[in-house]
């Protein structure tokens, strides 16, 4: 590694050893920046955000570099294909795609910077309105992306029912290895017996962002009120039943109250809750690829105040 020129990204044969090598930013930075420099973009002042699976720099206020490592080659198809096929489709921003290409096997996007907050820096200071507001805009977001057609989306491996299956099979060995309690593990196998007929296998797939978090997209502020601003980050996008992009702001921001739930439910489309949607959406909640209900429920105390799944499912999604 040593010896690699600043003109040359390596080769990597783990995540682990990638990672090590990003969070170094000198040893990177003047690449990106050579690679803008290609396009006609000469950043004096770029930013690097830490954060994330990829190299990805501000170029200025209105453009950002994306780099992927062939070893997260899947990612880059993701958003590409994501920005590509979502284009115009939506009724917020997205980033736009401005150029492409390919250094060293690894393939970049540069693509638009758009303006607003971080929904994570400004979520936990909304009133309880603004977030069912927000939570309601959420849900129409993600129907209005599902009402996307797939175009080369389509082609996205793994298949809905192959990565269920997956998912079912190593489900408990999962959840054993996070550390969730025995009472909730106890109604585990029954859980997953009934999700082979509780979520739809072989339904027409839709596009699935897995991620509709803070972290994820941006806010606006309009004469005091807030709004959703703008959608980013399309790297794990999927195929398969919708209400799997209900679990990431169900857990991350609904956090068990009524008004919130039903707003995003409504927003997404959903006038009735009832007993198999919550055991669906319990299901799918467990069986998400990046589930850890430990780390992931932001209910206080939740631990404490459900006795089983059947319990959870109720505190998640109550009404």
């Amino acid at each position: 590694m040593t010896n690699v020129t600043p003109q040359e990204l390596p080769a990597f044969a783990d995540a682990q050893s990638f990672r090590a090598w990003r969070s170094d930013p000198p040893r990177w930075l003047p690449i990106a920046l050579d690679i803008a420099r290609g396009h006609g973009f000469d950043s004096r002042s770029p930013q690097v955000f830490p954060t994330g699976t990829n190299l990805v720099v501000g170029l200025d206020d209105r453009l950002i570099l994306k780099i992927f490592p062939p070893l997260l080659r899947a990612q880059f198809v993701s958003e590409r294909g994501s920005l590509t096929q979502l284009a115009g489709r939506l009724h917020l921003p997205i980033p736009e795609i401005v150029a492409e290409g390919e250094r060293d096997g690894w393939p970049y996007l540069i693509i638009t910077r758009l303006s607003g907050t971080l929904g994570s820096e400004v979520w936990p200071l909304l009133s309880e309105a603004q977030k069912e507001r927000v939570l309601r805009q959420i849900g129409e977001t993600i129907a209005a992306v599902q009402r996307a057609p797939l175009g080369s989306l389509g082609r996205i491996e793994p298949r809905w029912d192959e990565f269920m299956r997956r998912q079912m099979q190593g489900c408990r060995s999962r959840h054993e290895r996070l550390g969730l309690a025995p009472k909730f593990l106890a109604g585990l196998d029954e859980l997953l017996r009934e999700a082979a007929e509780l979520i739809p296998m072989d339904a027409p797939p839709v596009i699935l962002i897995g991620e509709y978090i803070p972290e994820n997209f941006l806010l606006a502020c309009h004469d005091g009120e807030w709004s959703l601003g703008g959608l980013f980050d399309f790297g794990d996008v999927l195929m398969g039943w919708r209400d799997y992009d209900l679990l990431g702001p169900s857990a991350f921001m609904a956090a068990g109250r009524p008004g919130r739930v039903r707003s995003l439910l409504e927003g997404f489309g959903y006038s009735k809750l009832d007993f198999a949607l919550k055991r669906r959406l319990m299901a799918l909640m467990l069986l998400h690829r990046a589930s850890d209900l430990n780390s992931h429920i932001c209910i206080e105390g939740w631990q404490e105040k459900a006795n089983d799944l059947v319990e959870l499912q109720d505190l998640i999604w109550p009404g």
